[in-house]
């Protein structure tokens, strides 16, 4: 999902997260700028939406969120309709079992968008093998790492304090002195952050 984050931010109306802590802070663009972009935006008024339109709508904030793109969450749908429960909670945690989203959980990006970059750059290794793939699905018993070549990145010293406090998901076990983590189980008491139903019914038709 390329172009300007806080765009996608202002477009949607909602925080997603994807400058990290500047996000939640008074400098962000949503902050400053509480309406769509555009010549019309600061007078333009919110539109009654379709049933169409309000699952695009939340379809678009999932994959911009966890930097997914249409083809991407069709290959989820797949996988979590042969899985056993239901897809909204299933697709969920294949969202959230990513190697991006996980190294970003870890707590060694500010955003998955970061974590991405660490990623494809190289910098992580899962089960002592690189892996540039942001979208690699991790399992149970899964160890993931920065390789030892990258730990003395700045993007890994910048964050060695906050590293060093940082609480995991209980599904996640992270060594902050190894840079290293492992997948206990499949995520759990995940909450969706956007309406998951939405999501499902745009995909079930």
């Amino acid at each position: 999902m390329r172009g300007p984050k806080e765009k996608k931010e202002r477009a949607l109306g909602v925080r997603l997260g994807l400058k990290g802590d500047r996000a939640m802070s008074p400098k962000s663009a949503l902050a400053r700028k509480p309406y769509r972009p555009g010549a019309h935006g600061p007078n333009s008024r919110p539109k009654a939406l379709s049933e169409f339109g309000l699952q695009l709508r939340e379809k678009n904030k999932f994959k911009i969120a966890y930097g997914v793109n249409e083809n991407n969450m069709k290959r989820l749908f797949a996988m979590a309709r042969a899985a056993k429960g239901e897809s909204g909670t299933k697709v969920l945690e294949l969202l959230e079992s990513r190697l991006d989203s996980v190294v970003f959980l870890l707590g060694w990006a500010v955003s998955r968008a970061a974590a991405r970059q660490l990623v494809v750059q190289g910098h992580i290794a899962v089960n002592k093998k690189k892996v540039t793939s942001p979208g690699y699905q991790l399992r149970k018993g899964d160890i993931v790492a920065v390789r030892d070549a990258s730990k003395e990145k700045k993007a890994f010293t910048d964050r060695a304090e906050l590293i060093k406090k940082y609480d995991a998901p209980a599904w996640l076990r992270m060594d902050p002195v190894k840079l290293e983590g492992e997948m206990l189980s499949v995520p759990t008491d995940l909450t969706p952050p956007f309406e998951i139903n939405l999501l499902v019914d745009s995909f079930s038709k």
